[in-house]
C-alpha cells in the first residue's frame, strides 16, 4: 500500500517519527510502500512552512486518484488538515488521538486519511496510531451483522454526500 504524509509547521516532529517507521524494515513488513522523499508532500524542512490548507489540498486529491492508497496528515491539533481533506468529494479523512480509534476508523469507517495534532500526540503514541491505521482493513475483525449495518450505512452516508456536493 503507497502512503503519503504531509504537515505543517506544528506536525513537523511528529510527522518525521512517523516517517521514520513508515521507511523502516517494520513499515515494509505492514506492506507499506513509502519513500521519503517521495511520499512527503508537507513540510520537509522546518524553514521551508506549508500551510494545513496546502499540504491537505494537495495530498487529498492524489489519495482519490489512486496515486496513493492512504495518507496521513499532521497539524496542531489535527482539525484544520480534517477539514480541509474532507472537502474532497469521496474521501473519509479521520482526526485521532488514539490507538483503539485509529483503527477503528479504518475497521467501521473505512478513512483513507488519518489526521493527528502535533501538539497533541507524542511521536511513540503517532506511530503506534499509524500502525493500527495502516494494518486495519474496513470490516475486517467485527460481527457479520455489524458488517452487514455498516454497509449500509456507509451507502447512506454515500447518499447525503452526492446530495451535498451536488449544489
Amino acid at each position: 500500500m503507497r502512503v503519503a504524509i504531509g504537515s505543517d509547521k506544528s506536525g513537523f516532529t511528529l510527522k518525521e517519527a512517523i516517517k521514520s517507521f513508515l521507511a523502516s524494515e517494520e513499515g515494509k513488513a505492514l506492506g507499506v510502500d513509502f519513500d521519503p522523499v517521495r511520499d512527503d508532500l508537507g513540510t520537509t524542512d522546518i524553514s521551508d512552512v506549508h500551510p494545513y490548507y496546502r499540504v491537505a489540498g494537495d495530498v487529498a486529491p492524489r489519495v482519490l486518484s489512486g496515486e496513493y492508497d492512504r495518507a496521513i496528515l499532521i497539524c496542531g491539533t489535527g482539525a484544520g488538515m480534517n477539514v480541509v481533506a474532507n472537502k474532497f468529494k469521496g474521501l473519509s479523512a479521520v482526526v485521532c488521538e488514539g490507538v483503539y480509534s485509529a483503527r477503528m476508523a479504518r475497521v467501521i469507517n473505512g478513512a483513507q486519511v488519518l489526521c493527528m495534532g502535533g501538539w497533541i500526540i507524542a511521536p511513540e503514541m503517532g506511530v503506534e496510531m499509524a500502525k493500527a491505521f495502516l494494518s486495519a482493513e474496513t470490516y475486517v475483525g467485527i460481527e457479520e451483522w455489524r458488517k452487514e449495518w455498516l454497509a449500509a450505512a456507509a451507502q447512506k452516508v454515500e447518499d447525503i454526500e452526492e446530495r451535498n456536493f451536488a449544489h
